[in-house]
């Protein structure tokens, strides 16, 4: 029986749905069967980041209703074989469309098929919110290193908790060790402090997200990606391995200077 895991946060924008396609594929790279469902209904995104937009027939509001079989709306990934699908959100309807008990009901359905079931959380905490987390046994909560995205990260928190999701894990993305060391920006250990759950990993401020993520390609396939390596090592903690966390300042020096002006990534 899978794992079913919602990633969430309360701010948007601060990269949860590249969180969600990148720990995805990073899962599926190392041998595991995944299933990624997009519930921002109306807005679907995933697809895109995904690289697999031209391809959805059906999506997760038909199988709700029962307008096609759940095997007909599951999109599979063709880098991977059998092991990365996608259900895809629906972009002409809205979040009503779709409620908590049927929610739970796929969940459960999808948990039987894969060894882990990915859910692509919409921001806030409407309706959206609820239903995406209904079927959730674990949380994965993302924030960027802003007042205002860790602020909203602690109300979710709470709000993930009230619903017996218990012990949910952080994930800081976008984090800049130059702004850091400068008090401009949050750091880590603040960060933690403030919202009280373990860490499950740290993810640097990356320029080749923006060019994986417009090519339909996640970065945790980019073997030069800071990002991707992050990713990588997140995929391999939910599996249960004891991964440090990568040295965020290592390529910050005289090195990665000589390589960029040398031309080497």
């Amino acid at each position: 029986m899978g794992k079913v895991i919602v990633i969430t946060s309360g701010k948007g924008g601060v990269g949860k749905t590249t969180t969600t396609a990148n720990i995805g594929t990073g899962l599926a790279s190392l041998g595991e069967k995944v299933v990624l469902v997009d519930t921002d209904i109306g807005l679907r995104n995933l697809d895109v980041v995904l690289g697999l937009e031209n391809r959805i027939v059906y999506d997760l509001v038909d199988v709700v209703n029962g307008h096609c079989r759940l095997k007909q709306a599951l999109i599979k990934d063709k880098r991977f074989d059998e092991n990365l699908f996608l259900l895809p959100a629906a972009q002409t309807k809205d979040k009503t469309a779709v409620t908590a008990d049927q929610m739970k009901e796929l969940c459960q359905a999808l948990r039987e098929e894969f060894d882990y079931v990915i859910i692509d959380c919409p921001a806030g905490i409407e309706q959206g919110f609820k239903n995406a987390i209904a079927g959730a046994e674990e949380a994965i909560v993302v924030t960027t290193p802003e007042v205002s995205a860790v602020r909203d990260a602690d109300r979710i928190i709470g709000l993930l908790e009230a619903a017996e999701l218990r012990n949910p894990k952080l994930i800081i993305n976008r984090i800049r060790p130059d702004m850091v060391k400068k008090g401009d920006m949050m750091d880590i250990d603040d960060m933690i402090e403030i919202l009280a759950v373990d860490l499950l990993g740290v993810v640097p401020e990356d320029e080749t997200i923006v060019v994986s993520t417009n090519r339909g390609e996640p970065a945790v396939l980019d073997n030069h990606s800071r990002a991707g390596q992050a990713y990588r090592n997140i995929a391999r903690r939910i599996k249960g391995e004891q991964v440090p966390l990568m040295n965020l300042e290592a390529e910050q020096g005289f090195m990665a200077r000589l390589k960029k002006l040398i031309g080497m990534k």
